[in-house]
């Protein structure tokens, strides 16, 4: 029962709206089937399928809420779902920031299926592990990984006459290579909506390279450096950021976006001019449903236009209190970059360092966006163009504020999975003056 049609799914909101007798009520109902493999030490561990379905109800008794869930969808079993959350409500206390259900909604659908991934068997899913394992274990190389892919649906309704459905398909991979005395390291990762244009043979070798290049790593000494971020290490920094630019965070100075004497920088420069990030639930590359969590419709929204703060991440009740429209959360974070690969930005670099990915990151200070993390499989310097040997890895400091201050040169945009399970599109970057402060011996 996991794809339910979208006659199913509105059939069974209907039921559960019709049951309310709450002043107000909604309903999300969604399921899916995904699937993993998984492989390490050059051999299949293990492998998976889990296939859900569960509706959430939500009913208010003017501002007291209450809330419950259940996985079966009988007459009987969607009507005590229906008042197990009213008992709730009649007992929770008024909530002071209380927002009503949202209105009828008008809806242009976004592209997130694909036929290929929803098609998916666990016969292919093994046979994508065999591309990745087979290239390693002929080099002598050791290979780990994990697939998970999944097709799912969504649909929501509420007694104001609102209704959603859509269904949704994505496929994300990572490989870590080592060497077979685990002194080198290299790492691969894809996000796709569709999965007929992954190929996991062609890139495990990209962490193969890096992995057999990465042996005898040498040590630089901690320091300011130009460097060229690859897509994944952009995304770790830029993500975290992201996070931060919500409007009642920085109103009531709480965050980098915080002017001082109240307020907050919307309109003021704080990133070089060539950095343009939008929200786009169309875009192609990595689009998303049309709606967010309280079903409210997504908008293209520019974020940082020309380096200067455009917009914020507004909840309905701040914009409510604030006296600004209503707009959904972004669903989706898109970076513009420039035209030039990884390898093209290597090229013109007289010296550097390339880091494949930052990991384990963690804040410093809000206030400045300051975040500290690791460098990992596969750094190393460069000279006159050419990746010249692999180093050890860093500690980092720095805010990814200052970073987007210090760019050089942007390299295309590429889609990539964010911290939080989202896909962002991120460009490659050359920036100058990043921020090493100590060595890490882990590979």
């Amino acid at each position: 029962m996991s794809i339910l049609s979208e006659a199913q799914a509105k059939t069974i909101l209907d039921k559960v709206i019709a049951l309310s007798k709450a002043d107000q009520i909604s309903a999300q109902l969604s399921g899916g089937i995904s699937g993993n493999v998984r492989f390490a030490r050059n051999d299949i561990s293990t492998s998976g399928i889990v296939d859900d379905t569960e509706l959430g109800v939500q009913v208010s008794f003017g501002k007291r809420v209450g809330t419950a869930t259940i996985n079966q969808f009988d007459d009987a079993s969607l009507e005590r779902v229906v008042r197990r959350a009213e008992s709730l409500a009649r007992l929770a206390p008024e909530n002071p920031e209380f927002m009503p259900v949202v209105g009828k909604q008008t809806y242009k659908p976004t592209q997130t299926y694909s036929e290929a991934t929803a098609a998916l068997t666990a016969e292919a899913r093994a046979k994508i592990a065999e591309a990745s394992i087979l290239p390693c274990r002929k080099q002598k190389l050791v290979a780990a990984g994990f697939l998970e892919d999944g097709h799912s649906f969504f649909a929501h309704a509420n007694s104001n006459g609102n209704f959603g459905y859509q269904q949704s398909t994505f496929a994300d991979y990572t490989c870590t290579v080592r060497t077979e005395d685990g002194r080198g390291s290299g790492w691969v990762g894809t996000n796709v909506k569709d999965v007929s244009k992954f190929d996991a043979g062609a890139d495990v070798q990209i962490a193969m390279r890096k992995a057999a290049a990465s042996v005898d790593a040498k040590a630089l000494e901690p320091g300011k450096y130009t460097v060229i971020l690859e897509p994944a290490a952009v995304a770790g920094l830029v993500s975290f950021m992201m996070n931060y630019f919500d409007a009642r965070s920085a109103d009531e100075g709480r965050s980098f976006l915080s002017k001082q004497g109240g307020g907050n920088k919307i309109g003021e420069q704080i990133m070089d001019p060539r950095v343009n990030i939008y929200t786009d639930p169309w875009h192609p590359e990595v689009s998303v449903l049309p709606w967010d969590g309280e079903g409210l419709a997504r908008e293209k929204i520019a974020i940082v236009e020309g380096g200067k703060v455009a917009n914020l991440d507004y909840s309905r009740y701040w914009a409510q209190k604030q006296g600004k429209p209503e707009n959904a959360s972004w669903g989706n974070i898109i970076m513009e970059g420039g035209t030039k690969s990884t390898a093209e930005l290597v090229a013109g670099t007289e010296r550097g360092i390339l880091v494949t990915r930052t990991w384990y990151i963690r804040m410093v200070d809000p206030q400045t966006v300051l975040l500290t993390g690791l460098t990992r499989d596969g750094t190393f310097y460069i000279e006159n163009g050419q990746l010249q040997y692999p180093i050890k890895n860093f500690r980092f400091n720095e805010s990814p504020v200052i970073m987007l201050n210090n760019i050089e040169e942007l390299g295309r945009s590429v889609r990539v999975k964010a911290d939080e399970g989202s896909s962002m599109l991120i460009p490659a970057l050359k920036i100058r003056d990043f921020t090493f402060t100590s060595l890490s011996d882990a590979v």
